[in-house]
């Protein structure tokens, strides 16, 4: 049958179109890459991903991730210079004898050649498997390392390749983007796994698989293809050195090429969501999926609205205060406000009873007081000075009638003359009611918040305002106390020196007031003014033991008590006290610096909670809330203080060692 020359140019024609569009179709198949979601994590209010594409093709930034059926446009960023995805990679080496020594050269030239290119961030490890699978390094940032570790590998045995494949996917962990370079000739026949548990473990681990099949025949390129398809990556054959080290460098560009998304979660987003993101690679379209936990997920806001218009304004009624959005406060006030309105109504009533506590005076006070300003009438005071001057002493005598009749007043004032501070038990409560005001103040300002935790400052404040003072006042007499004992010894040897030369006590005591130093020449000065007054001067000796406190100081009383009583050397006697009181000192001061050490520890393990409770206060305040807005905080804070109170006693008990 013959054809017509228009049939077979028309038949020419449309087998070459056929043909150049099968071409066309089957380039554009082979041109577009496999692009894959690597990595992908909801954290830090943020969707964080990472995707790649094989054989390092680019990847057009402008990209599309699809959540919960929604379209979000994202630009994405390039990897190679860092990125917020942790990447870790493990280069697997068969080391079997099979490889060789050129083998081993191989390996060595690629592994440099990969090291150049991948990115500096890419924690890389190695692998290698011989009659069994070894972690040569675990992965490190140190890229020097990993080449010294590949430079020390020896071939040697048989080959455990699925085991080597399983111990790299152990090596990777968890998180982050995974992968291994895996450059093997296909064969195992030393493994305990089988080439399904190797699959298995690229598959569930998520671990993408770059495999360079090197002296393989075609069966062991099939093996190394299905550890590849499994971990979503490329097999690449090389017959030489050149192609091995061309293949290592192609994957380190995979990494380099990989680019890093991040979007805000979306509102109302939880649980585990398939997640799509598309876009171009190369030009050709491509579209990913995977799976992300959202967990909790970002709640959505919902605006609120008033109703303040609405409601007519006939006076401050409850429903004008609940529109107005203010449940928490009370008549439209802050708790804050409140509390300051009634600490400026105490002020004020406190000034007020200052003012007329005139009126509550005896009238055997009012004479005395009128007498005394008669006698010590001279230059009369300025009109503004007699109303302050009037103000402060009607506030101290309201505090005198305050601290009348109390069981502790007799105590304080005790301290308050060991101390030598020129106060009255007046002066004394208005000196702690400032320190509460001041407590409260400084408080507030550290310790902001809403109403619970401003009443916690307000109550912390006051107990800090009545603590501080009587804290401070025994320090102050318990540091005077000790400085008379330790002047002691030589008082007395001043005594025993002055009897020597001839004089009396009562001379050698008024020596003492005038050459020695404070507090023991004040004591003894008042203990001789005592006696001058007609008092024993044994007596005034003990009394001054009693008003400084001091063991020693009663011992000395009582031998010049007995000395007078049966007659002997008092010089002596005085220098024997001396020396015992020496001797006992240094003993005490031995004593203290050998628990040294304990008490500085009773010092820290005391002071660190406090101090890392109030640090974190300010860095951290979310995290130690949870001590007060939770059941579970609230049992563990009181179980802390409790415990803390029994270490404190116990340490202290510990450390005093009484001499």
């Amino acid at each position: 049958m013959r054809f017509s020359l228009p049939r077979r140019l028309g038949a020419v024609v449309a087998l070459a179109s056929v043909a150049l569009l099968a071409g066309v179709s089957s380039a554009g198949a082979a041109q577009a890459p496999s692009v894959n979601i690597t990595a992908i994590e909801a954290k830090n209010g943020n969707l964080v991903g990472l995707i790649s594409a094989s054989g390092g093709a680019d990847i057009d930034p402008a990209l599309t991730v699809t959540v919960a059926g929604k379209d979000h446009p994202v630009d994405a960023i390039t990897s190679g210079q860092g990125s917020p995805v942790t990447r870790t990679a493990v280069i697997v080496v068969d080391t079997s004898g099979s490889m060789g020594e050129p083998g081993m050269a191989t390996v060595r030239t690629a592994v440099a050649a990969f090291l150049k290119s991948v990115p500096d961030d890419v924690r890389v490890g190695v692998v290698s498997f011989s009659g069994k699978a070894v972690t040569d390094l675990a992965p490190t940032a140190d890229h020097g390392k990993v080449q010294s570790a590949v430079n020390a590998l020896k071939s040697n045995g048989e080959t455990a390749l699925y085991d080597g494949v399983q111990l790299a996917v152990r090596t990777l962990g968890s998180k982050g983007e995974r992968s291994i370079l895996l450059l093997s000739d296909g064969g195992d026949t030393a493994s305990k796994s089988t080439q399904a548990a190797a699959t298995a473990a690229l598959k569930s681990g998520g671990v993408r698989a770059e495999a360079v099949s090197f002296k393989s025949n075609e069966g062991n390129v099939a093996v190394l293809k299905g550890f590849a398809s499994a971990g979503g990556g490329s097999v690449v054959s090389a017959a030489n050195a050149g192609a091995v080290a061309s293949a290592f460098t192609s994957a380190a560009q995979t990494l380099a090429s990989q680019l890093t998304f991040s979007m805000p979660l979306p509102p109302g987003v939880t649980a585990v969501q398939n997640i799509k993101v598309s876009g171009k690679a190369s030009g050709a379209k491509f579209a990913t999926t995977a799976l992300v936990d959202f967990g909790d997920g970002v709640p959505v806001s919902t605006p609120t609205s008033t109703a303040v218009s609405k409601v007519p304004i006939t006076g401050p009624t409850e429903d004008v205060v609940k529109a107005s959005g203010s449940g928490s406060k009370v008549l439209g006030l802050s708790p804050v406000v409140l509390l300051a309105v009634g600490a400026v109504f105490l002020a004020l009533l406190i000034f007020g009873l200052a003012l007329s506590s005139s009126s509550f005076k005896s009238g055997r006070q009012t004479r005395v007081e009128n007498i005394d300003r008669y006698v010590a009438a001279n230059a009369a005071p300025t009109k503004g000075k007699n109303r302050q001057r009037a103000v402060s002493e009607n506030l101290v005598f309201f505090g005198d009638k305050v601290m009348e009749g109390r069981e502790s007043t007799g105590k304080t004032m005790a301290l308050i003359e060991r101390a030598d501070l020129p106060l009255r038990p007046g002066e004394w409560w208005v000196l702690r009611i400032v320190a509460v005001v001041v407590g409260v103040a400084v408080s507030m300002t550290l310790i902001r918040g809403g109403v619970v935790m401003t009443l916690v400052a307000l109550l912390l404040g006051v107990v800090l305002g009545l603590i501080a003072p009587a804290f401070a006042l025994r320090f102050l007499a318990k540091r005077r106390a000790k400085k008379f004992d330790h002047q002691l010894p030589d008082v007395l040897t001043l005594v025993a020196s002055s009897l020597s030369t001839g004089f009396s006590l009562p001379q050698a005591l008024d020596a003492v007031a005038k050459d020695a130093a404070d507090p023991s020449a004040k004591e003894f000065s008042r203990a001789l003014a005592e006696t001058r007054i007609g008092a024993d001067i044994a007596d005034a000796l003990e009394r001054m033991a009693d008003r400084m406190d001091s063991g020693n100081m009663r011992w000395t009383a009582m031998a010049i008590r007995i000395q007078r009583e049966v007659g002997g050397n008092l010089a002596e006697t005085m220098r024997t006290t001396a020396k015992t009181l020496r001797e006992r000192e240094e003993l005490g001061r031995h004593v203290r610096a050998l628990s040294a050490e304990g008490r500085l520890s009773a010092y820290i393990l005391i002071g660190l909670p406090i101090g890392i409770f109030f640090y974190t206060m300010q860095t951290n305040r979310a995290y130690v809330e949870l001590l007060w807005t939770r059941p579970l905080g609230l049992i563990m804070m009181a179980g802390g203080l409790v415990s803390l109170g029994i270490g404190v006693f116990w340490m202290r008990k510990v450390v005093d060692v009484k001499v």
